[in-house]
């Protein structure tokens, strides 16, 4: 039982860095966007505003990536869990192909209701600025298409 426990252990730590891990990647996601909306302003420069969409699809992509992890090392501690203790053999290898399970997939990762609820918005607050900032710009290109 005691060989079985410390796997468990193992896995439970990796489980714990990667909800860490996704914790602190939400925490510098605001921390860029808002940092680069600073600058934004300060500069009035457009390129900033447009700039600022881009940590947040990298922070999503990255935060979905540790979700992923996360939830094939649940997979993984669920079947540790089950088996009998001769046959730990310590692995920590997940996979798609040994959890084949809908919820192991990147894409359901990706729009699952926790990456949603956070980078969603945060996706729309960066558009609505960069549309208000460029709004100038917006209506030249509308008038030009118009007269064309």
């Amino acid at each position: 039982m005691e060989m079985k426990l410390k796997h468990l252990e193992f896995i439970q730590g990796i489980i714990t860095r990667m909800a860490n891990n996704s914790f602190m990647l939400k925490g510098w996601a605001v921390t860029l966007v808002a940092g680069i909306f600073a600058l934004s302003s300060k500069d009035s420069d457009q390129l900033y505003s447009i700039i600022s969409i881009i940590p947040v699809i990298a922070f999503w992509g990255l935060d979905s990536y540790y979700l992923l992890q996360e939830r094939l090392y649940r997979s993984l501690y669920n079947k540790v869990k089950d088996i009998e203790e001769n046959s730990i053999d310590f692995s920590l290898k997940t996979s798609y192909d040994k959890f084949p399970f809908k919820e192991n997939r990147y894409s359901r990762c990706l729009f699952s209701k926790t990456e949603l609820w956070f980078y969603l918005p945060l996706f729309l607050v960066c558009l609505t600025v960069i549309i208000f900032v460029n709004i100038d710009n917006i209506q030249i290109c509308i008038k030009n298409i118009i007269n064309s």
